[in-house]
């Protein structure tokens, strides 16, 4: 039986397991507490607990050969804690490990005021977590370079999806619709991150950079009011960029703006996004909230 074994089973990751689970895939997920490893287990998924501050006891012995390799936990100020703690015990298994995949963020590119960026573009990022996203990603790609470990690195644009989305926000009468000149975003929906990283293990390319975004950057605005208007709700007033007071976590969303190319994920891997842009990606999600928006 196929095993995916996920560092840190998150919205992304779980979606990728959702898909190989249907599969026949068995799939082992750390965490970090015992509520989720219970969630986990009645999911049919073996739970390791893994907080990144020590190693998982006989990693190995989890690691059989044929074992698919996913990781979306973030750095910390070290660095990535999988790489640290366990990039010994995956190097020394690169023989039998046929794909190792670690999620990261176009956040690596910085800013570029609205220009387009593709995977050969410089890598400047303007905030913290962008730089400690990019050396997380040089130090999973060490492990490729230096000891042939099959690795395959994936920058995310914004993720939405079930449960995580405009329509939610909106709903809740908690979206902000705000507005910064020349401002774009890139996204993704949850689905494709989900197909996009199955035709890596299709087809790999061990060393390899992919964008994971849809076809269209759009601002941020006009997606909540495009959100509003299929929900049938009034849309949010604008509010300036200058007057919106925000946390230091969306302040930083704000600091960057760019166009993300997705051509090698199609070129290469033969992906045909389900939802090229968020218009797509909204209306399924509202189709499938139900009448009672449920």
């Amino acid at each position: 039986m196929s095993h995916l074994f996920c560092f840190g089973y998150g919205y992304s990751a779980g979606a990728v397991a959702d898909r190989l689970m249907a599969e026949g895939w068995r799939v082992t997920g750390t965490c970090r507490g015992e509520d989720k490893a219970r969630a986990l287990e009645e999911r049919g998924i073996t739970p390791l607990l893994f907080d990144g501050t020590a190693p998982i006891d006989d990693l190995g012995g989890h690691l059989t050969p044929g074992t698919h390799v996913l990781s979306s936990v973030p750095p910390d100020a070290d660095g990535d804690p999988i790489v640290r703690l366990h990039g010994e015990d995956l190097a020394a298994r690169a023989g039998t490990l046929p794909w190792v995949g670690y999620l990261s963020t176009t956040g690596v590119y910085g800013d570029r005021e609205g220009d387009w960026v593709d995977e050969a573009s410089e890598t400047t990022p303007a905030t913290e977590r962008g730089r400690l996203r990019l050396r997380a990603e040089r130090q999973w790609n060490r492990l490729y370079a230096h000891r042939t470990l099959p690795v395959h690195r994936f920058r995310l644009a914004g993720i939405y999806g079930p449960g995580r989305s405009p329509l939610t926000r909106v709903a809740q009468g908690k979206a902000r619709r705000i507005e910064k000149k020349g401002q774009v975003f890139s996204r993704i929906h949850v689905d494709d991150i989900a197909q996009i990283v199955l035709a890596s293990m299709a087809r790999p390319g061990p060393g390899r950079a992919y964008n994971v975004c849809d076809d269209l950057a759009a601002p941020p605005q006009d997606v909540i009011a495009h959100a509003a208007e299929l929900l049938g709700l009034p849309v949010p007033p604008a509010i300036a960029f200058e007057d919106a007071d925000l946390t230091g976590m969306a302040a930083s969303f704000y600091a960057e703006s760019k166009r993300v190319r997705n051509d090698r994920i199609k070129r290469e891997l033969g992906v045909e996004l389900v939802f090229p842009t968020y218009r797509e990606g909204l209306q399924a999600l509202l189709a499938e909230r139900g009448p009672a928006g449920s």
